[in-house]
Parts: C-alpha cells; structure tokens; sequence
C-alpha cells in the first residue's frame, strides 16, 4: 500500500513539472502581431504629372566675322525678320580686294605660259613626224616645261578663288528664317576674325521652337515618339497649348536620374518667344505588367527602400524600387510576385521575421 502512495505522488510531481514546462513554452512563444495586409496586384498606374521646361529656339546661330574688316553697312536690328539667303551686313577690306586682283594676275601670266607651251609642243610633234628634224630631248624638254606651267595654272587658279571666296565673305547673309535678336556692331566697327568675345548678330528661328523637358527616368520610357504632349507658359495664364514628342535623348542624366525630351512647337502667330518658361502636363499610363501596392506600404529609410511581405507567417523585409504614383498606390519592382500579401502601414520600426496574423 505505501508502494502505491509513493508512485502516485511521484505521478503527480511529474505532471505538475510537465505542466509548469508547458506553461513556459507557451508564455516564450511569440504572440502574432495583427497587421492589416493587402495584395500585391498587376497594373499599371496612371499618373499626371506637371515638370517644368523651357522654350529654345529651333535653330540659333552667333554669327562671327570670317575675315578682318571693317563694318559698312548693316541692314537689320533687333526684331528684324530675315529670310534665308538675306544680307545682313557688309563688311570692307581693301586689301582682299587687292589680293584678289594680285591672284587673278598671276593665274592669267602662268595660263598664258601654259598656252605658248602648249602650242611649241603641238608644232614639235608636228615636226617630229619628219625623221631627224627634232630631237627627242627637244621634245622631251618642251614636254615637261609644259606640265609644270600647267600645275603652276591649276595652282594659281586655286588661289585666285581662295581669294575670291575670301572676298565673299565680306557680305554677311543669313543661313535660314529667323529674327535678328541681338545686334552688336554698328557702321565704322572693326571686326576680328580671331575675337569670339561677342558676335555681331544673333538669329534665332523662331516660327518653330523646342520645348525641352527632363522627364524623370521611370516615366520616360512609357512616353513615345509622336505622343502629343500639354503645356502652359505664364505669360498665357490658363492658355492650353499642345506639341509633339520629337526627340528623346535616349540618355539618362546620372545626376538628376532624368531624359531630356524635345516637343516641337509651332509658333507662327508669334504669341511664344525663346527662352519662356513653361508647365509641361505628362499622363502616363503606367507599365501594365507592372505590380503595385498600397503606397503606405513602402517603406523608405536611409539606407534602402522596401516593402514588408508575409512569407510563411512571418514578415521578410523585400528591396523594390517604385515608378508611378498615384494618390493612394504605387508601382514597385523588385522580388515580389502578383497576390503576395503586403503590409499596409508599414514603418521601419517593424522587425523583420515577426509572425504576423492577416486583418483585412
């Protein structure tokens, strides 16, 4: 009996020591955190977007003087409108005159020498076709002074239209349609072909203009060629205007992580002018392969940016970048896929392997 008594309270002292064992595991077990969840979903997300640009001009030239002169004439001032072809201004240089005349000179004394050279070697041949009445040395002789007078021609013709061109550039036209828009000589000013200090005149084109614009990089690639594209200027407050997607630059600033774009703009009631600012309204319909999340679920630190996702019931901290925005979502690339559950509300005090129970 008293055999009985001791093995029932060994029995008892042992299920208490299992239960109190129990107890402890269950008070170290971690207690799942209830979190509100979302779905990582696929779609593109549409956004508008307003970046600021600038009016240039189509084309724009500074024109320089091409040889030494002094200014005679000027025809255009600033605002004066020139066609193509025009002249601007006449520039004087009695020495290129001179040089010109001097080249011509020597181009008719050595095309002369070629002629006389010419014709004796036509008439020796002649001679020639008698055996032992010219000698072969003669002919010889006569035939290479007539080459050498003949590249001294062809030398001293070049440099005659050297000088000729020269002279040509002594008029000043204007290499397209534009307006003059700046004006630094005046009659009686002497012009260095070497001074690149200020130009005489400035002409800009501005009948067509280019609206440029740095689009940020993960925009840009969902905005195409042809692509009509809004903007204002404040100088038409609440005037609409439109232009079309010209050119991309095809290359991303590393500083600013943005591509330069240019929207033509035609201008030919005259109402823009280079050099505006303007307010550049992109839509852009988003990557629809792209996956998205709420945008409270991003989280974004010093070091990284990144979403918490539920795997296996715990949190796992996933890098992603974002694209586009909208007021309440956002796309994110990264190694994620579609229908992965999400924290909302995430912050970087969340610890990364917490078990996490699912709300809504």
């Amino acid at each position: 009996m008293k055999y009985y008594i001791i093995v029932f309270a060994s029995i008892i002292v042992f299920a208490s020591c299992s239960s109190e064992q129990e107890k402890k595991k269950e008070e170290n077990r971690p207690t799942p955190v209830k979190y509100q969840l979302a779905t990582v979903e696929e779609g593109g997300v549409s956004n508008i977007l307003k970046l600021p640009a600038q009016l240039a001009a189509f084309q724009e030239v500074s024109i320089f003087p091409k040889v030494n002169g002094y200014v005679k004439k000027v025809f255009v001032d600033i605002g004066s409108r020139v066609s193509q072809g025009a002249i601007l201004m006449v520039l004087e240089a009695p020495e290129l005159e001179q040089a010109s005349l001097q080249a011509r000179g020597r181009y008719l004394r050595t095309k002369a020498d070629f002629s006389i050279d010419k014709e004796r070697y036509s008439r020796l041949l002649e001679a020639s076709a008698t055996a032992g009445a010219i000698s072969p040395l003669d002919i010889s002789t006569i035939k290479a002074k007539m080459d050498a007078d003949s590249a001294l021609s062809n030398a001293e013709k070049a440099n005659w239209q050297m000088q000729q061109t020269m002279s040509g550039y002594l008029k000043v036209v204007a290499p397209f349609d534009g307006v003059i828009t700046e004006r630094n000589v005046h009659p009686g000013a002497l012009v260095n072909a070497t001074s690149k200090d200020k130009p005489m005149l400035e002409l800009k084109q501005v009948e067509h203009l280019r609206l440029q614009v740095d689009v940020p990089e993960g925009i840009s690639s969902n905005i195409k060629d042809k692509d009509t594209i809004s903007f204002y200027v404040s100088a038409l407050q609440g005037k609409k205007m439109t232009g079309i997607v010209s050119r991309k630059s095809m290359s991303v600033n590393a500083q600013y992580r943005s591509e330069r774009m240019e929207i033509d703009v035609q201008n030919k009631n005259g109402l823009l002018s280079s050099g505006m600012y303007a307010d550049v309204v992109l839509y852009s319909k988003g990557n629809i392969k792209a996956l998205y999340v709420p945008k409270s679920s991003v989280v974004t630190s010093t070091e990284r940016k990144y979403v918490l996702l539920v795997r296996n019931g715990k949190a796992v901290k996933v890098d992603i970048t974002t694209g586009n925005a909208a007021t309440d979502k956002v796309e994110v690339y990264g190694m994620l896929q579609q229908g992965e559950k999400v924290l909302v509300n995430a912050n970087d005090e969340i610890m990364e392997g917490i078990v996490v129970n699912g709300g809504k």
